[in-house]
Parts: C-alpha cells; structure tokens; sequence
C-alpha cells in the first residue's frame, strides 16, 4: 500500500534528523538540550503517528474536516448537491485526511531541522511552563513555513480523488477553488501537526520515565523546577 511505504519513509527521514545522542552521564544538565531532546522524541512520536497508514484520519488530535467548500451551505447545482451528501462527503473526508499525510511528509524534516537549530532564550521559562509550552515555542520559531512546505503536497493529494463519481461531481462543481481549497487544508493541517506535537510534549512531560531518556527523566521527573 503506497501510503504505508510512504509513512514509513517519512518516519526514518524524521527520526534519521532527529537522532539523539546518548548520554550515560549528566554533567552540567543542560537545559536548553533538555528541551531539544523533549521536543525531538515528541515530534518524532507525533509524525510517527500521522504518517502511519490513516494517520490524520484516525487520530483523535489531528484529523481534517471537510472544507465548508467543498458542499458548503448553498446548493447550486446538482453537483453540490451531491457534494453534501453523506456517501460523498465520507469519501472526502478520507481523501483530505490522506493528502495532509502528503503534507506532514514534507514538514517532518523542517521541524527536524528546526528543533536541532532553534534559539532557546529562556529555557527554565519553557521547562517551567504550561504542559505544550516547548511546542508553542516550537510553532513559533516556525511561523508560517510549514504551511509555505506544505502547500504542494496537500495540493497534489487533493487532486487524487479516488472515486471517479467523485471526480465527475468535483469536476461538474465549477465553484470550487482549489487553491484557496489547498491553501484551508494546509493550515488545518499546519495546526493538527502542532497539536499532534503537544499532546505527545504533555504525555512526555506527565511520565518522563517513559522515554528512557536520562535528560528527561532528570529535567522534568518528580516535578523538578528550575
């Protein structure tokens, strides 16, 4: 199935990138690598997830709605008629949560490379924050450049409608934008990537054991403040 060979690829792009050096001792704990190493495995378990065969579809955090564009609230035609019909509308929630795997192939090695060069001013603030705090800094360091990555991935995955009564309706439905329809479904995929990265930020941060990382478990067990 190509979007199991895909995910897998994605995840060995994103986990080779985002690789952790060991460390049997802690001399100096570093906070600020405490912080690179808990957003690494958390973006790391993140696109593990989303680009697993259903990925967006079938997580909890992270799956696509339908555009309201695509059989949105007036019924014009035929076409957009069927658009809204629930058979119809399955089978477009399912194709756009496939093409934002397209999308998140594509941001997995920025937020790699992001996360080994990001600046970190304050990281006692961020360690001491609020469960997604080191995610929020995440997404801001990034600002728009995953939706600008993004971008044509999702577009060539809205594009392959599987289902040709699919096609015909899309292709009768001469409303549709499909550039402002490529532009909606990348920043919703933008967002769910971001909430994909903090509930796994929140997961780590509530059993830093879990990991196996010395940083981590030193950093952030027993509720330690710094």
């Amino acid at each position: 199935m190509i979007y199991h060979r895909r995910a897998v690829l994605g995840l060995g792009a994103a986990a080779g990138m985002l690789a952790l050096p060991g460390c049997s001792t802690l001399p100096g704990l570093s906070l600020t690598e405490a912080i690179r190493r808990l957003l690494t495995i958390s973006s790391q378990n993140a696109f593990a997830e989303l680009l697993s065969p259903n990925g967006f579809f079938d997580s909890q955090v992270a799956r696509i709605t339908v555009p309201d564009s695509l059989g949105g609230s007036r019924v014009t035609s035929v076409a957009t008629a069927l658009l809204r019909s629930k058979p119809v509308q399955d089978r477009l929630l399912r194709q756009v949560n496939r093409a934002a795997e397209e999308g998140a192939e594509l941001a997995a090695p920025v937020v790699a490379e992001t996360i080994r060069n990001m600046s970190i001013a304050d990281a006692a603030a961020i360690l001491n924050g609020g469960p997604r705090a080191a995610t929020a800094l995440l997404q801001g360091q990034l600002g728009n450049m995953l939706v600008e990555r993004m971008l044509p991935g999702v577009g060539r995955g809205l594009r392959l409608f599987d289902n040709e009564i699919i096609s015909l309706v899309l292709s009768q439905a001469t409303n549709i934008d499909f550039a402002s329809l490529s532009r909606d479904v990348t920043a919703k995929v933008n967002d769910a990537i971001y909430r994909a990265i903090g509930a796994q930020e929140e997961s780590i941060r509530a059993n830093p054991r879990a990991t196996n990382d010395p940083v981590l478990i030193a950093v952030l067990g027993a509720g330690r403040a710094f």
